[in-house]
């Protein structure tokens, strides 16, 4: 039971890893399906919804630079959490 808020804590640690990710796929899979033209250049216009929606989808794309931090950070988390599971298997083994 003591264990449980590190397995939820380091779980919430790769989930934010993976938003600059999510952020990518999100906004290229909107411009792709309305037809827009997506890139790091400069921000196209882009309807969506009524609304000029090319500087949102920019942000949200270029935002994938996060990436080259929040990865090898996923990495470590990963990493600690497969510790901490080996270190509580063998603790349950044992006791």
């Amino acid at each position: 039971m003591k264990r449980r808020p590190r397995y939820t804590t380091l779980i919430v640690l790769l989930l934010i890893c993976a938003l600059p990710i999510l952020s990518v796929m999100i906004s290229s899979w909107l411009a792709q399906i309305h037809g827009c033209t997506l890139h790091e250049g400069f921000a196209s216009s882009c309807i969506i919804w009524g609304k000029d929606r090319g500087e949102t989808l920019a942000g949200m794309f270029v935002m994938g630079w996060f990436m080259l931090i929040t990865v090898p950070a996923g990495a470590v988390v990963l990493l600690v959490m497969a510790i901490q599971i080996g270190i509580d298997l063998i603790a349950w083994r044992r006791g």
